[in-house]
């Protein structure tokens, strides 16, 4: 069952009126107090992220969001990242999960060549992940992933094309407890590491339902 929001502001479309979802017998108090944290959190003003279709049949309860960096939020050019996030709950999780929690990630953005062709750049989104969880305090367990760098160079009708580099990051982990807030925080910390910008800023937006 996806959690249907409504959306509150332009640049951060989340589902605002939780309050039928949230009292409905067929959502699990626990996944409800998980979206009252959601919509409780803050957002950085360099990013965009809004609400989107969940994937079906992974889980009793799935809610999903897309996030992009603001090309008007930073004076100078840098490379725009770009991520998705899913959280699910189910009162019968997989056993590798050890939490009824699971948060799948993605995040993307395109590198320097010469920093993508270093095969320690693979290990940089990562550390980046575990370094925007702990500063964000989330409380977590089974985190796995992988990154990936791609280096693409243009042949024939593309030859003109300077090489281009990207690194993407997918990985999952199990939030310990309903403060789904901070693995927001994390996700969006880690984005917009990916692109260039600082882990923290105290210029953000917040919700309020």
């Amino acid at each position: 069952m996806a959690a249907s929001l409504k959306n509150q502001k332009p640049a951060l479309q989340y589902p605002l009126d939780v309050s039928e979802s949230t009292k409905s017998s067929d959502v699990a108090p626990e996944f409800a107090l998980a979206l009252r944290s959601i919509l409780d959190s803050n957002v950085r003003n360099e990013l965009e992220v809004k609400e989107i279709d969940a994937p079906a049949n992974l889980a009793r309860h799935a809610v999903a969001f897309s996030c992009d960096v603001r090309p008007d939020s930073v004076h100078e050019k840098i490379d725009l990242g770009t991520g998705r996030l899913v959280l699910l709950w189910d009162d019968e999780p997989q056993e590798s999960w050890g939490s009824r929690f699971r948060v799948i990630a993605f995040a993307k953005s395109p590198l320097e060549t010469e920093i993508g062709a270093d095969e320690f750049s693979a290990g940089l989104a990562w550390s980046w992940l575990v370094t925007a969880l702990d500063a964000n305090q989330a409380s977590y367990n089974s985190e796995a992933g992988t990154t990936t760098r791609v280096i693409s160079t243009g042949f024939g009708a593309l030859a003109n094309q300077a090489p281009h580099a990207e690194l993407e990051l997918r990985a999952s982990w199990s939030p310990l407890d309903t403060n789904i807030a901070a693995h927001m925080h994390a996700w969006q910390s880690l984005i917009c590491m990916m692109s260039g910008l600082p882990l923290q800023n105290e210029d953000v937006g917040r919700l309020n339902v």
